[in-house]
């Protein structure tokens, strides 16, 4: 199950040189940010392969709000309004297909592996 983290993008990134630096477990040194962008009522991209321990940040570009929701119930961003962010770390492996709350027909999946 993916872990949620709401925060601004600023902070994300601000944040990131400080967990270089820091002495947490050698396996989190591996980790990747992955970006998701919603824009034009769409996930870019809409199919997205990480590592386990990877991070997935969904930001939301378009006026009107989004989510990503995962299909099976272990993810929900919640309404990411334009400009919100949100970071989520995969800490297990598997294959999860999302969708916009409000927009059925925006669908994503992130495979694990």
């Amino acid at each position: 199950m993916p872990h949620l983290t709401r925060r601004t993008t600023l902070a994300l990134f601000a944040a990131a040189p400080l967990a270089a630096l820091s002495g947490t477990a050698r396996a989190a040194s591996h980790a990747m940010t992955h970006e998701v962008a919603i824009e034009g009522f769409a996930f870019a991209p809409d199919d997205l392969t990480i590592g386990v321990g990877d991070t997935v940040v969904f930001t939301n570009r378009d006026g009107a709000p989004h989510t990503a929701t995962a299909s099976d119930g272990s993810f929900d961003t919640g309404r990411l309004n334009r400009g919100d962010s949100v970071s989520l770390t995969f800490e297990a492996e598997g294959t999860f297909d999302y969708i916009c709350q409000f927009h059925r027909a925006m669908k994503g999946k992130i495979t694990v592996s």
